[in-house]
């Protein structure tokens, strides 16, 4: 099998790519090693940048996200029993966020790339990337038990932190942080109780109130990274919630049926280079950010569109300038993030063993935030997202 790039993995920055090449007149190969059931069905992120939903439009990808999306202009920081909402068209020059997941997103690429890309392979399991430093690099693969070859110009790893690509890259050099506590999710059946996503940072530990759509719920609590989910009964989780989003007014928590409860590390790490040869990394094979920023999914989106951009300038000019760059320019746009995801997870959480004088920091960093337009902004303009490219 022969095509111009070879894509590994059908999440979010794999599909976009494949449809970006491909309304660029670029063919391509995309394998995932799961069956189309699994990728459509796994929960991730859900809150997608300007720049994020501004891609998918152009792509010709945006049609049901505009219809059932749900979007925001700001968020609540919830602190010491008080409310503070950013209002992000104000503060950003009229830029917001929306709230679909990444199923959906998942879900509305595989649909186009099946109608009218090229091939998207399910159940094809990348063996290994050879010949990554010539300029005829092959995915060894296997497919419905038999193994096979992808011969390319270009490979992109978009195939997560335990893929093959990321291993491809030799003498890289990575940087990480592990958090000594973890979000335990659930999906609930019941009308979010507020609008817009709720920060709310209370002595128990953070608390996150968002949603799937306007009559399912999504909400998480900071719990220690080892904790089991079955352990917490739903009328604990529910109560609580309760605590955490307390607040001097009348704000009440709606509860209802919890459909499914899961736990979440938190980690930080990046990956450079993000190249090797004609192999390129994208998404969580390069990058993991915690997720109160809400960057991961969007950091996916700037690295395939940074890919296709270069990719289609070598094809118009002949030449490699945007391609020798993409390690650098996809970085500079991963570390602000990854500085934001940390401000954010740094400003919200309790940190085990945190002594009075940090909690009192915190306070001090939120009231700031509340109280200076400068401030606020600068977490509005990194909320909506950073420039791609």
């Amino acid at each position: 099998m022969r095509t111009t790039v070879g894509i590994i993995g059908a999440g979010p920055a794999g599909l976009l790519l494949a449809r970006l090449l491909h309304n660029a007149g670029i063919d391509s190969v995309v394998l995932e090693s799961r069956d189309r059931a699994y990728v459509e069905r796994r929960q991730r992120a859900g809150i997608l940048e300007q720049g994020t939903v501004d891609v998918l439009r152009e792509a010709g990808a945006g049609e049901r996200m505009d219809r059932e999306g749900l979007r925001h202009d700001g968020i609540e920081l919830r602190f010491a029993r008080r409310r503070h909402r950013v209002d992000f068209p104000a503060l950003t020059g009229g830029r917001s966020v929306m709230v679909y997941a990444q199923t959906e997103v998942c879900k509305d690429l595989i649909a186009l790339q099946l109608k009218d890309g090229g091939p998207l392979l399910f159940e094809a399991e990348a063996l290994a990337v050879e010949g990554a430093d010539t300029d005829r690099p092959r995915v060894r693969f296997r497919h419905r038990g038999a193994e096979d070859v992808l011969e390319c110009d270009y490979v992109v790893g978009c195939d997560g932190y335990w893929g093959i690509a990321r291993a491809a890259v030799p003498d890289g050099r990575t940087f990480e942080r592990a958090y000594p506590f973890g979000w335990l999710g659930i999906l609930a059946d019941v009308a979010p109780s507020h609008d817009e996503l709720v920060y709310a940072r209370h002595e128990r530990g953070f608390a996150l109130l968002s949603m799937r759509s306007p009559s399912v719920s999504r909400i998480y609590l900071q719990v220690p990274a080892d904790t089991d989910a079955d352990s917490w009964g739903d009328e604990q989780i529910w109560d609580e919630l309760e605590r955490r989003f307390e607040t001097d007014d009348d704000w009440s928590l709606r509860r209802g049926p919890i459909t499914q409860k899961s736990v979440t590390p938190m980690r930080s790490y990046v990956h450079e280079p993000m190249r090797h040869g004609r192999l390129f990394l994208a998404g969580d094979a390069a990058h993991i950010v915690p997720p109160t920023g809400a960057k991961g999914l969007n950091l996916a989106v700037g690295d395939a569109v940074t890919f296709a951009r270069a990719l289609s300038h070598r094809t118009a000019t002949g030449s490699d300038d945007l391609l020798d760059a993409y390690s650098a320019t996809c970085l500079r746009r991963v570390w602000q993030a990854e500085r934001f995801s940390y401000d954010m997870t740094t400003l919200l959480h309790t940190a085990p063993g945190a002594t009075p004088f940090e909690d009192r920091l915190q306070l001090a960093r939120l009231d700031r935030i509340a109280s200076s337009r400068a401030a606020e902004t600068d977490l509005a303009e990194a909320y909506t997202g950073f420039p791609i490219g």
